[in-house]
């Protein structure tokens, strides 16, 4: 079977800009044989020539028994992390609680005190920067705003 020769005013099928669809079409140029530029007929927009695509032909599959087999990663091993309620009670272990300040975001505070806060309890100022300060309590760790 011979594949026909297109020329201009010929009807190709071309996916059309403004019908969003796959419609028949009547071309209006050509460069090199190839179709550049097409009309719709249904609408009656010009715009260049957007051919069918092609269906893909899906690779066949090898048979899950012919797979080599892989072999299995190894893991990656990690030291054991640090719960922050064994680094609270590490930090607060030499500290008196009767000296804990009590927490103001106005306050300034420095770093290795100890600090009672009305919702998280007590805690020991881990640092301290601009504006903030970071606390380790025994439920986790909290950055709260400051005057430091």
């Amino acid at each position: 079977m011979q594949k026909r020769v297109l020329a201009a005013g010929d009807m190709v099928d071309s996916q059309c800009t403004r019908c969003k669809a796959l419609l028949n079409h009547t071309i209006i140029a050509m460069v090199d044989g190839q179709v550049v530029r097409v009309k719709c007929n249904t609408c009656g927009s010009e715009h260049n020539h957007r051919p069918a695509k092609e269906p893909k032909v899906a690779a066949a599959k090898a048979p899950k028994a012919a797979k080599e087999a892989k072999t299995p990663r190894a893991r990656s091993v990690k030291a054991p992390a640090i719960s922050d309620e064994a680094v609270w009670e590490e930090m607060i272990r030499p500290l008196d609680p009767d000296l804990a300040v009590p927490y103001s975001m106005e306050g300034k505070f420095r770093a290795n005190t100890l600090l009672t806060h009305p919702t998280f309890g007590i805690g020991v100022i881990a640092s301290s920067q601009a504006g903030k300060i970071e606390v380790v309590f025994k439920g986790g760790r909290k950055l709260l705003r400051s005057a430091c």
